[in-house]
């Protein structure tokens, strides 16, 4: 049974549905340039769904690992600590997602992104490379000039395929941990 997370996670992943639906509905040859906002914007919000997803994830499954000891000093130590760290987490890399499973859970999550053509470490590269590309379009906005072609920083066909990835990859983070906890 998919976890409360995961299904909140559904929720705010329609918002780069949407986006690509947004950008597929105004594009033609050559798609105007203020269309390129859209892919840009919707990478972002992909990421900021798994961040989301991510944070609500473990707070989700501290919650059971205290239950039953809720008020005690351990538990309340344990939960602040979280939310202190949560405070700081952004850009979900492999690096940050793991370390964030292993001090809370003693699991390493990122063993179980497993599916498809992916395995764990071909999944973990991937998440790196587009924590890099969302921070890349999000603090240097990418955005084109006019009268110089450049390259996009985010092709539609890559966005579809990296939207697909992180729902993918949210999907094999929750399966594992509804095997382990």
């Amino acid at each position: 049974m998919p976890s409360t997370s995961f299904q909140t996670f559904e929720h705010a992943i329609v918002d780069a549905d949407d986006l690509l639906n947004h950008f597929d509905a105004i594009n033609s040859q050559p798609p105007p340039p203020e269309a390129e906002v859209l892919k840009r914007a919707c990478l972002v919000m992909a990421l900021a769904a798994l961040e989301t997803y991510i944070e609500d994830r473990i707070v989700e499954a501290s919650e059971l690992v205290c239950a039953g000891s809720a008020t005690s000093r351990l538990s309340r130590f344990f939960q602040s600590s979280l939310e202190n760290d949560l405070k700081y987490f952004h850009t979900p890399s492999t690096d940050r997602i793991r370390d964030l499973f292993r001090k809370y859970l003693d699991l390493d999550v990122t063993e179980g992104w497993n599916w498809n053509n992916y395995d764990a470490v071909r999944a973990r590269r991937e998440l790196n490379d587009l924590a890099k590309k969302r921070g890349d379009v999000a603090h240097r906005s990418s955005r084109p000039l006019p009268g110089q072609p450049t390259p996009h920083a985010v092709t539609i066909e890559d966005l579809r395929k990296h939207v697909r990835f992180i729902k993918d990859l949210v999907n094999a983070t929750d399966q594992f941990l509804g095997q382990r906890l």
